[in-house]
């Protein structure tokens, strides 16, 4: 099966990142590489000379290893080869510890929250109920536990709860009565039926245009692959090391690095807003004024943009800061 993918918000992402020369890039998220095909682009344009080569390097983490290895080969053609590739199999929270063991500092970082366009258009990965597929959810195919082991395994309470808190349903308690009350004929196992049995509940249209299995199928998502848990584990680590930066004594981030994190919803957004303002507050500089949205043009071409946000903050060093105190 051939996949298309588009990178949201690019050239946004380039005008915060700003590639330079023999820089280091880490893409916590990397996807099929769209992002980091990019800024390898950039990099490759603005560092390769004949004698002694760019001297940069582009870290690709995911938890897809099918996704991991596309994402390498697609920045390795847009580099002509030229910049080193370092792929990282795992979970994006894991990154700052990945490369301060491998003594790498990075000098531009990005985190895009969303999920890549292999997953969602996979019927057989069950992330979506526009086709039938099996109710699995799980962003690193290896993992123990998919959405269907959730829907049969948790209590009422457990099942409105994740609803309600990772899906901001209204309906959560129906719902999740309604999936007890039905795994008792025999297990949901498809994303069809799941999605029937939520629509029987909520009708056939929910709030503001959208499907009614929409965000039930958000919340399960969120909760197979920890996803809250794992940007909070991240963004701690963003907040530890910058403010190690600005003090002198940075482990995985260089003075100057510039850090992006592409949002979805309000959940993801959440606590890197949060972070990034603290950021901010002690000498961070806010590169996007915010945040960034997709203008109209991207949209015509890419609706999957339409809610995303983008936040970047560039990391003074030790003697930018004295200047700003």
């Amino acid at each position: 099966m051939t996949f298309s993918h588009v990178p949201v918000l690019p050239s946004e992402v380039l005008s915060v990142l700003r590639p330079g020369p023999g820089e280091t890039y880490v893409d916590c998220t990397a996807g099929l590489g769209g992002h980091a095909s990019h800024v390898a682009s950039v990099i490759k344009a603005r560092s390769w000379d004949e004698a002694g080569g760019s001297g940069a390097t582009v870290v690709l983490c995911d938890l897809d290893s099918s996704n991991l290895a596309r994402a390498g080969g697609a920045v390795a053609r847009a580099a002509d080869g030229k910049v080193r590739v370092v792929p990282l199999q795992g979970n994006f929270a894991q990154v700052p510890y990945a490369l301060e063991s491998r003594g790498v500092a990075a000098d531009m970082l990005l985190a895009d929250f969303g999920f890549a366009s292999t997953q969602v258009d996979d019927a057989a990965r069950g992330f979506s109920f526009q086709r039938e597929g099996p109710l699995d959810m799980r962003m690193d195919p290896s993992a123990k536990v998919d959405a269907a082991t959730l829907v049969a395994s948790l209590s009422e309470r457990e099942l409105a709860s994740i609803i309600e808190e990772f899906g901001e349903e209204r309906n959560a308690r129906r719902i999740a009565k309604k999936l007890v009350q039905e795994r008792t004929r025999g297990p949901i196992l498809t994303t069809t039926h799941l999605a029937e049995l939520i629509r029987g509940v909520v009708g056939r249209q929910a709030s503001g245009g959208i499907d009614p299995a929409t965000r039930t199928f958000q919340a399960l998502r969120i909760a197979v692959n920890d996803e809250i848990g794992s940007i909070n584990a991240l963004m701690a680590a963003v907040d530890a090391e910058v403010r190690r930066v600005m003090a002198g004594h940075g482990r995985w981030l260089r003075p100057g690095a510039r850090l992006a994190f592409i949002t979805f919803h309000s959940l993801e957004d959440r606590p890197v807003k949060q972070t990034l303002v603290g950021l901010i507050r002690a000498g961070a500089e806010d590169l996007t004024g915010g945040v960034m949205t997709a203008g109209e043009e991207e949209l015509r071409v890419n609706p999957r943009a339409r809610s995303a946000k983008l936040r970047a903050i560039r990391v003074p060093g030790l003697a930018a800061t004295s200047r700003a105190g």
